[in-house]
């Protein structure tokens, strides 16, 4: 039996059908019986805080408050600010940081009546794509114990998955949203560049980082990103449009679908998943849409190498920041050179350690121009492609080249888990928001598809998307 969807849960909330605190215990029941071999989460928050919050909702609604997001239990990624609990950003160089606010988003979810229960587990500043490279533990994928849930939000997808949260955050820099969802056949959205609001965000690649909502139904998906989205005089690059109005939108007419299959999107896939996203095309021609396999991306070659440039760069301008002085975690040494040295030293782990040094070096003299310089003119062309395809269609494509891995099957060579990336990293170079949802099982593992428009074409992918559900029957699935 599939749990209630969200936005199921809010219309029996609403009309007092059902007890919001039964909902919120029975999600915490779920928590205890699965965390001790899943791990999703890093903090949760204490029960007492959880039935306060719970009794605070209640009065809303004694009041005649309707607020859109009513007692439905939130997950939100450590790398977003809370000042309710701890904030790590997945690494012991933050272990112990309490923020003195919330981010925006977070305060969006607040006000519309959201349950925050924990905050869920990250490779280490978002450096990674299995969340195995986590400071504190790896995170299991539900649908199998043995293999990854994806990252670096992986555990906001799992704990979605194995129903430990109605909703969820995430951030997503090349991927980090798009491929945990695949992993844990849920769906999540990276937003058009700006639409959603960045402040409280940990950084790990400013440009081309977006936080965006996690669900277990477009639907639900849809909900969530009308509470976050709009513009945010507190972050300089949101676009000043209002918060989106997705929620009411209704599954496309396939017969008015256009979308675009780039076979450069698909051919190096492991044959399942190949399988499975040409099968769901097929069925969207069955339907009346009309699908267009001939349109070529040429620029996908180059995609990885611009977009880890790119990203290492701003890292390691970013992470600079922390040398022992601001945060808790210190290494005191006799000079500043020495403390910081100590302090990064233990704090960071290995991976983001790599990534610091490959950042450096891309914008150091000598090499600015070869590598820093050549990616951004790079990224240009990438995203002047991907803008010229969308315009005519929306862009179809596998989320990961492969089934979820094994655990430690990705992390031992670093060339083989940044190219889980592959098809990922390109709407984040145009800015362009994309959608991955479930869209088959092979061996009972999920298989996920993208779909990616151009800029602030979220309601015409929530749209397909519904479409895409109606089409799988997978709107809401959970793990067992």
């Amino acid at each position: 039996m599939r749990p209630l969807q969200a936005h199921e849960v809010i219309n029996e909330v609403l009309s007092g059908s059902m007890d919001l605190e039964d909902h919120v215990l029975q999600i915490l029941e779920r928590v205890k019986e699965k965390e001790d071999t899943i791990r999703a989460f890093i903090a949760l928050a204490p029960e007492s805080s959880i039935r306060a919050r719970v009794r605070e909702v209640r009065e809303w609604l004694r009041e005649g408050r309707r607020p859109r997001l009513a007692g439905l239990v939130v997950a939100v990624k450590d790398n977003i600010s809370t000042s309710f609990l701890p904030t790590t950003a997945g690494s012991r160089i933050l272990e112990g940081y309490v923020p003195p606010f919330d981010a925006t988003v977070v305060r969006r979810l607040m006000e519309e009546g959201a349950i925050v229960i924990g905050k869920t587990n990250m490779d280490e500043f978002a450096m990674g794509s299995t969340t195995e490279l986590s400071a504190y533990w790896p995170t299991r994928n539900p649908w199998d114990l043995e293999r990854v849930p994806g990252g670096s939000s992986g555990g906001s997808a799992a704990a979605l998955a194995y129903g430990g949260a109605d909703l969820a955050l995430g951030s997503d820099t090349g991927g980090s949203i798009r491929l945990p969802a695949a992993y844990t056949a849920t769906v999540g959205l990276k937003p058009t560049y700006g639409l959603v609001s960045r402040y409280g965000l940990i950084p790990y690649a400013n440009s081309l980082e977006q936080i965006g909502p996690m669900a277990r139904s477009v639907r639900d998906l849809a909900l969530l990103l009308d509470v976050i989205s709009g513009h945010d005089p507190r972050d300089a690059t949101t676009l000043r449009v209002p918060p989106t109005s997705t929620f009411i939108a209704k599954p496309a007419d396939p017969r008015s679908l256009r979308v675009c299959a780039p076979p450069e999107l698909l051919e190096a896939s492991e044959p399942p998943v190949k399988a499975a996203i040409t099968k769901l095309l097929g069925r969207l021609e069955s339907e009346g849409a009309a699908v267009i396999y001939d349109r070529h991306l040429t620029t996908i070659d180059d995609a990885l190498a611009v977009y880890y440039t790119i990203a290492l760069a701003e890292a390691a301008s970013n992470l600079a920041r922390y040398d022992g002085k601001l945060y808790p975690f210190v290494r005191i040494a006799p000079t500043y050179t020495g403390t910081a040295t100590e302090t990064r030293s233990r704090g960071f782990g290995p991976e983001v350690k790599r990534r610091i040094i490959m950042g450096v070096t891309s914008l150091s003299e000598g090499y600015r121009d070869e590598l820093y310089m050549a990616a951004a003119k790079g990224r240009r062309v990438i995203r002047d492609e991907v803008l010229a395809m969308s315009r005519n269609c929306l862009i179809a494509g596998s989320v990961s080249p492969v089934l979820p891995p094994r655990l430690g099957e990705r992390i031992t060579d670093p060339l083989k888990l940044y190219a889980l990336d592959i098809y990922t990293v390109i709407a984040n170079l145009s800015g362009v928001p994309s959608l991955t949802l479930p869209v088959d099982f092979y061996s009972d593992l999920p298989i996920g598809m993208q779909l990616m428009g151009p800029p602030l074409s979220e309601a015409q992918l929530i749209s397909a998307g519904l479409l895409v559900e109606s089409l799988t029957g997978l709107a809401g699935v959970a793990a067992p």
